[in-house]
């Protein structure tokens, strides 16, 4: 378990001890033991406020974070476990509401334990009250982001912490719906923690306490700081060479181990990058990266292949990716390499053709520009929902096919050696694809162009 943050001490390891601005809120008016007259509720508000010096869980105010201006909100778990009640809601709002005003991204440094049983469904209402203030923040173009502390359970993790953009969890955390005392007597408790989620893509990175200001300064920079223009296509990292002879060579050259891989685009593309983790429905694929970086002094966001059969989870990240990308105005970068969408039956109940289903839709909607370079192998529907229509190029050691040439051969009744000659026929070749309208170009070591 993590060390239990005070709201003050979270703020100042977030912001690396920057000046931190308190907002004024108004308190409203209670009678002597809140809106439910619950007995001794009122001097158990009095003890907190002795202990914690703080007037209730939450603390909201602004300051500057490696240059980035932001909202923070930071709740203090020494005062009725962080929970959440009327006057909570009213500093939650208030927060939301001057980053809105002045364009502002917000932070959520969380610590609760959930709704105030004290102030009953007026409480627990005031859950819905913070999902609207993060979907108007949502909707004017901000970027959330969470850090979930411990613990984080009940509704604060169900809307400020899970509902973010981004969450950031520090190690050993406790989190999840559920608190410890409200879970079945048998539950595995390593489920409960900030490795769990994020082994479960429900967290995108668990960071040390060290690490805290630097990372959020990080994405805060990048999250605010869109490009204006498209992304440009990615050169391809390696000296050009002769482009392929047939259609065979090809498909050897992007399956062969030797070529360069997604990760050797992104460190030739990026100055610096940082990634999403999950799908948020319970999955990870490692063989899909997805993040944002640095290029030309911008913000570009980037979902690539990693050459592996990709899986439901990798699918369900890039459409979030996407869609989040879409809403801060930040132009993406596709890169499509793999065989082919993962066939086997997990990836069935995983719920395969509705993750590749949702990726092409949030290519098609896409609300900025999305920039696509098949980099390796091209398979099928799997490889095509990343691509970019009208915006796609390819690397000199890609391909990209309606099926594999083995698997076309095999559906076609060929015997094995034409498997050759089918991938001639299937015109799968960079400069097959270019003559075909299929993709734009072909990238060099120098960008888009001739090899």
């Amino acid at each position: 378990m993590t060390e239990r943050l005070s709201a003050r001490a979270a703020l100042a390891l977030a912001t690396d001890g920057a000046a931190f601005t308190e907002l004024d809120v108004p308190e409203r008016e209670f009678a002597p033991d809140g809106p439910l007259e619950w007995q001794g509720y009122g001097a158990a508000r009095a003890r907190a406020a002795e202990r914690t010096g703080e007037t209730e869980s939450v603390v909201v105010g602004h300051a500057t974070v490696g240059g980035t201006d932001a909202v923070f909100v930071s709740f203090e778990f020494g005062f009725l476990g962080g929970s959440l009640g009327e006057r909570t809601g009213d500093r939650l709002e208030a927060a939301h509401v001057h980053a809105r005003a002045h364009g502002l991204p917000v932070v959520s440094l969380v610590a609760t334990g959930g709704s105030r049983m004290q102030e009953g469904m007026l409480a627990l209402t005031q859950l819905q009250r913070v999902a609207r203030q993060s979907a108007l923040t949502r909707d004017a173009g901000l970027p959330q982001l969470a850090v979930v502390r411990d613990p984080t359970t009940g509704g604060g993790w169900a809307t400020l912490g899970a509902g973010a953009d981004v969450i950031l969890a520090l190690p050993g955390a406790q989190v999840g719906f559920a608190g410890s005392r409200v879970r079945p007597p048998d539950a595995d408790p390593a489920a409960y923690t900030a490795e769990a989620q994020l082994a479960a893509g429900a967290v995108d990175a668990v960071v040390r306490p060290e690490d805290l200001s630097g990372t959020l300064a990080t994405w805060l920079s990048l999250l605010t700081s869109p490009s204006k223009e498209p992304a440009p296509p990615a050169p391809y990292p390696a000296a050009p060479g002769e482009l392929p002879a047939t259609g065979w060579d090809a498909v050897l050259r992007a399956r062969s181990p030797e070529r360069p891989r997604a990760d050797a685009y992104l460190d030739a593309y990026f100055t610096r990058r940082v990634a999403l983790g999950g799908d948020r429905c319970g999955g990870t694929d490692d063989g899909m990266r997805c993040g944002f970086g640095e290029h030309g002094g911008r913000t570009v966001a980037f979902a690539a292949q990693c050459g592996t059969a990709t899986r439901p989870a990798g699918y369900r990240t890039a459409a979030r990716l996407l869609r989040l990308a879409g809403r801060l105005g930040i132009p993406v970068l596709t890169l499509v390499d793999t065989p082919g969408a993962a066939n086997d039956a997990d990836a069935e109940r995983q719920g395969a053709g509705a993750a590749i289903a949702d990726v092409f839709a949030a290519v098609a909607g896409a609300r900025t520009p999305v920039t696509t370079v098949v980099v390796g192998e091209g398979g099928s529907g799997g490889a095509l929902a990343l691509a970019a229509p009208g915006n796609t190029w390819a690397a000199p050691d890609s391909y990209f096919s309606v099926i594999a040439p083995e698997l076309a051969a095999a559906i076609l009744k060929r015997p094995p050696d034409q498997v050759r000659a089918t991938a001639g026929q299937l015109r799968v070749r960079p400069q097959d694809l270019v003559a075909l309208g299929v993709v734009r170009g072909i990238v060099s070591a120098k960008g888009p162009g001739p090899v």
